[in-house]
């Protein structure tokens, strides 16, 4: 796996296994844009749709990622009202999957995903795509864990390709709930709606929760761990 290092502490001390870093086959040339904060997710949307307007009209391939089938949906419902053409990848229609990730990479190309969508397939860029600047990949949201993130940002960039990802969050966006809890969301929601446009200096917030959710994830395995142990132990000794 190529995204593994962020998980590296949990690997050793639940499985005690290392982790070892391989160098890509190719140097990977993929620019990160800078991230982009809203109040809201409709302010978010809309820049999302923003985005992939631009990335089109230069004849990019655009790759977005939703956290879940309903969004995917209503993402492509706004690029269409915006006279886009988006192809839905959300694991609704496995056998069409190979071939919609196979065209991903054409010019002009628009392909809205969930994290589990066409997983482990390469996008390969179509003709002369890469001297436009190769995939542009948008997140729509952060993952519950890093490790998802880094799958869709590793769509583009493959094999020393030229690519781009940015990054679109808003303060009412899920993991500040699950990190943060309903109060302190609730909090974050209010400040949003009376906030318009772009906000700034707030990305450190997200990954602080997400960190947090990865944390209380790792704690509930280990005590599932324990409490399997402890299940095989009493079994040995009633055998």
């Amino acid at each position: 796996t190529g995204t593994a290092s962020t998980s590296r502490g949990e690997l050793k001390k639940i499985y005690h296994v290392h982790v070892l870093s391989i160098p890509t086959n190719k140097p990977p040339i993929r620019k990160q844009l800078p991230t982009l904060v809203f109040g809201t997710s409709d302010e978010k949307w809309e820049a999302i749709v923003e985005d992939a307007v631009e990335q089109h009209q230069l004849e990019r391939p655009v790759l977005i990622g939703t956290r879940s089938i309903d969004k995917s949906e209503h993402l492509a419902e706004l690029l269409t009202a915006h006279g886009l053409e988006p192809v839905i990848l959300n694991a609704k229609h496995v056998a069409e999957e190979a071939e919609i990730v196979e065209q991903a990479g054409q010019k002009g190309k628009i392909t809205v995903a969930t994290n589990m969508a066409g997983r482990g397939t390469d996008i390969k860029l179509g003709e002369n795509v890469d001297e436009i600047g190769g995939l542009h990949v948008i997140c729509s949201e952060l993952h519950e864990a890093q490790r998802i993130d880094r799958q869709l940002i590793g769509r583009c960039g493959r094999q020393g390709d030229p690519g781009t990802f940015r990054q679109f969050l808003s303060l009412d966006d899920e993991i500040l709930e699950v990190g943060f809890g309903p109060k302190k969301y609730a909090k974050l929601v209010a400040r949003g709606l009376k906030s318009k446009g772009r906000l700034r200096g707030l990305e450190s917030r997200f990954k602080k929760a997400q960190c947090r959710v990865e944390r209380r994830h790792f704690r509930d395995r280990k005590i599932l761990l324990y409490h399997e142990k402890e299940r095989q132990k009493t079994q040995r000794q009633m055998g």
